[in-house]
């Protein structure tokens, strides 16, 4: 999660919705504590509508141990994980080096369909 400085308060105080973003490592899953005790804070003191739309899963490497037991921790403390997990991939990094969405860059990569996926899910609402 991005740093939780007056700005990041301030628009989790303003917000409905806050979405996780959640980097599949062990640094980003206490991260990811840190940003939900600072929610229910803002809930108590300044904002009880607000609502944890989901934990975005990224880097997922679906054929590592790691993230997929980090993944399921964060399913059984029943936090809203959203699927699809968005898969690791150099096309990232490469995208950033170019300055350009890499939906834009490479349309065609798996990732930038689950990016697609997860937006529609998002829009659409819950199921």
């Amino acid at each position: 999660p991005p740093a939780l400085n007056f700005y990041t308060t301030s628009a989790l105080i303003a917000a409905d919705r806050c979405l996780i973003p959640f980097d599949c490592d062990d640094f980003s899953r206490r991260a990811v504590y840190q940003l939900l005790g600072t929610v229910r804070e803002i809930q108590e003191d300044h904002n009880p509508d607000l609502d944890v739309a989901g934990v975005v899963v990224n880097f997922f490497q679906a054929q590592a141990r790691l993230p997929r037991l980090l993944v399921e921790e964060l399913k059984a403390e029943g936090l809203p994980v959203l699927e699809p997990y968005l898969m690791s991939t150099v096309k990232v990094r490469e995208s950033h080096q170019q300055n350009r969405p890499l939906i834009h860059l490479f349309p065609r990569h798996k990732l930038a369909g689950q990016m697609r996926d997860l937006y529609r899910r998002l829009v659409s609402g819950p199921s």
